[in-house]
């Protein structure tokens, strides 16, 4: 008798787990936009994965972005989101670029992406730890140093205006990513 209440008990828990389809329901749940979010590759011509970023793209040189591309924006984003920070900073991770509403059909971001409020193509650009719209390059006190591009498309366009920070943006995006990618860069001062 106890052995087949536990058969009973364990057939509920297991139909509990599935959706209609028959599908965990932790599947149900990322198709639907509400697990983790499908990846997107995201590189870069300036540097690969994990390698030493350029001087120009630093407080060393001209401290402009670099340019960065991306393939895997799934059907249906509304718009795409990028934030470059760093991890290893001493106070706390650092913000070195926020930008969001970028159009989901872009391809990619060119060099040198002005540090303007709002850009031609509608994107805007938020204030980084700096305290500065646009892209701050990295600049590190001391040692090695990651940076992380981490790109996320959305199901909407977000309505943000004015000094929108990393924290404003995550905040916005929240129930909204669709993916997400990233690639990271080092870089350290001689």
């Amino acid at each position: 008798m106890t052995s087949g209440i536990c058969l009973l008990v364990a057939g509920v828990v297991l139909a509990a787990a599935c959706n209609a389809q028959g599908e965990p329901a932790s599947t149900a749940k990322r198709k639907a936009g509400g697990g983790k979010a499908m990846a997107i590759k995201v590189v870069s011509t300036a540097f690969e994965e994990g390698k030493m970023i350029p001087k120009m793209y630093t407080c060393d040189g001209p401290n402009v972005s670099p340019p960065l591309s991306w393939t895997g924006v799934p059907k249906g984003a509304k718009s795409l989101a990028l934030i470059c920070d760093d991890p290893d900073a001493p106070s706390k991770t650092w913000v070195h670029w926020v930008i969001f509403n970028i159009p989901p059909d872009t391809l990619g971001l060119p060099e040198h992406v002005p540090p303007d409020s709002t850009l031609p193509s509608g994107a805007q650009n938020g204030i980084s730890d700096f305290g500065k719209f646009g892209y701050g390059g990295p600049c590190p006190p001391s040692g090695t140093h990651r940076y992380f591009f981490r790109l996320y498309t959305l199901d909407t366009v977000l309505n943000l205006s004015g000094r929108v920070t990393k924290k404003d943006l995550l905040a916005a995006m929240e129930k909204h990513i669709l993916a997400e990618g990233q690639l990271m860069g080092r870089y350290k001062r001689e």
